[in-house]
């Protein structure tokens, strides 16, 4: 009974020193120590948390789109002359002054490529060539087929070289291709005139039954002279 009390006693003391040594080190800031491993090594590392992740950039490449197609070419539009009741000159320009550089047979047709913006003339592939020239579309000799008004406009810088056809012979002549009646040469200057390149004949108009006196082509720049009369009187222009 009295080893019980004893040991009891003991156990008080032993409590009391524990207790105190705790508040000392609390008073004194002591860190407590640190934690053991339970593995029975050293205390572990503290585990770096890496921060919130590099946020990467997102490129969305565009959709591939078809390339836009070229518009088709609006084809040309389709226009013909066709010669009827008669051949047709074709011309090196747009006017009647113009040197023949070719003929549109009756009943043949060419293709229309062009029209002249100030006078009513088309200008054509000549058939079974690859040069162009121009027909009158105003003549009763032309037929148009076609829209001309769709066409490129064409406006001639080059004036044609006049032609003059003089009557030399003191009867009067006349010109049925182009119905033209030229003066004696006694109405000076009136006796010469101006002509469309072309083929003519003269007829005198003086002799009974108007014989020919002159068959003759002239062109651009040229001047041709009656000398002859239908009775077969020769003169000369002064």
């Amino acid at each position: 009974m009295k080893r019980s009390s004893q040991t009891i006693r003991l156990a008080i003391v032993l409590l009391l020193v524990l207790l105190a040594q705790a508040c000392v080190q609390l008073k004194a800031g002591t860190p407590p120590a640190a934690p053991v491993n339970p593995d029975g090594g050293t205390p572990a590392a503290q585990e770096v948390v890496n921060p919130l992740p590099t946020p990467t950039a997102t490129f969305e490449l565009p959709t591939p789109t078809a390339a836009p197609t070229q518009p088709s070419a609006t084809p040309a539009p389709s226009v013909t002359i066709t010669a009827i009741k008669g051949n047709l000159f074709i011309r090196r320009g747009p006017d009647m002054a113009f040197n023949p550089v070719g003929v549109l047979y009756k009943d043949t047709s060419a293709k229309v490529i062009a029209r002249d913006v100030l006078s009513d003339w088309a200008q054509i592939q000549i058939p079974n060539s690859g040069e162009t020239g121009w027909v009158s579309t105003q003549t009763s000799y032309s037929q148009v087929e076609g829209s001309l008004e769709d066409l490129p406009g064409f406006t001639t810088t080059e004036w044609p070289l006049a032609a003059y056809l003089r009557n030399c012979t003191h009867h009067r002549m006349y010109v049925p291709e182009a119905d033209m009646v030229i003066p004696s040469s006694y109405e000076f200057p009136d006796n010469e005139v101006w002509i469309y390149p072309g083929t003519y004949t003269v007829l005198d108009i003086d002799v009974a039954g108007d014989p020919e006196v002159l068959d003759f082509t002239i062109r651009e720049g040229e001047n041709v002279e009656i000398r002859w009369d239908g009775s077969g009187e020769k003169r000369k222009c002064p």
